[in-house]
């Protein structure tokens, strides 16, 4: 009877430890979301009432931009060779490979180029944001910034803001059009479907919805991506191992993040729209 006692004693602790856990994490994360949705405001009215910073703007959208481009380009191309190699190996079952150039272009822009473009911009830039500012921070050059009388949201937070926000919706448009070229590589030399059917379905089978409904996630994606980088960049504390959580969490944060919010506009746009 003292033993099992004991036991249920034992698992009693247990359970609590794990549930006083449970509730640790929900107000780390409840802390997180709040401190993020401040930083968002503050810097989207710092962006609509103060002077922009535009030669500050133009260099970070040349780094987020211009120079993800290469990486984009390979993850979109591969992307669309491999999903129509898929999706050609299940259609061929069903006498229905002509569907191919369909399939590929919807998926490449209402849900893959989007979220995989983001993904790649958010483990490339947002990483980079991440560390630089988190070095500026246990540096104390942003306290240095606040004793000259300087708005650090305004001189750090909102040229990426605005350049990542921007560029992620251009990168989308890239990189959905390099997916479905691979899509037509396949399509042409491989499963034998002509040029002109494979466009001319392509054309077909887009709508205005489909493409917008793509664009307007990456736009939501790349206010996440800078936010949640330039957050944590600001929360960085205790030296190098400091900086280098700090970029971690904000990539790991940004990647579910960008998950989240797209299961939630599929949900809404397949719903409402």
């Amino acid at each position: 009877m003292a033993r099992f006692s004991f036991s249920s004693l034992r698992k009693m602790v247990g359970i609590q430890r794990s549930l006083e856990q449970l509730g640790e994490l929900f107000l780390q994360f409840l802390e997180h979301s709040g401190a993020i949705s401040i930083l968002f405001w503050r810097t989207f009215t710092i962006s609509i009432s103060m002077r922009l910073r535009w030669k500050a703007t133009l260099e970070q959208a040349y780094k987020i931009g211009v120079a993800s481009l290469p990486l984009v380009m390979l993850t979109s191309l591969f992307t669309g060779v491999v999903l129509a190699l898929q999706s050609a190996y299940q259609l061929k079952l069903f006498s229905a490979e002509q569907f191919t150039s369909d399939l590929v272009a919807l998926s490449i822009t209402r849900e893959l180029g989007p979220v995989l473009t983001a993904m790649m911009v958010a483990g490339r830039v947002g990483a980079s944001m991440a560390a630089e500012l988190g070095t500026m921070k246990v540096t104390e050059q942003i306290d240095a910034l606040e004793s000259l009388a300087v708005n650090p949201v305004h001189y750090l937070v909102v040229p990426r803001f605005l350049a990542c926000m921007s560029m992620l919706v251009i990168l989308t448009l890239y990189a959905d059009l390099i997916g479905m070229f691979g899509g037509y590589v396949v399509a042409v030399f491989k499963l034998g479907i002509s040029s002109h059917q494979y466009i001319h379905r392509t054309v077909n089978a887009l709508l205005l919805k489909d493409i917008y409904t793509g664009l307007f996630k990456s736009f939501v994606f790349g206010i996440v991506i800078s936010i949640v980088s330039c957050y944590f960049g600001f929360k960085a504390k205790g030296g190098a191992e400091g900086v280098g959580q700090a970029t971690t969490l904000a990539v790991v944060v940004s990647f579910v993040s960008i998950i989240a919010f797209d299961t939630f506009f599929t949900a809404l746009f397949y719903f409402v729209f």
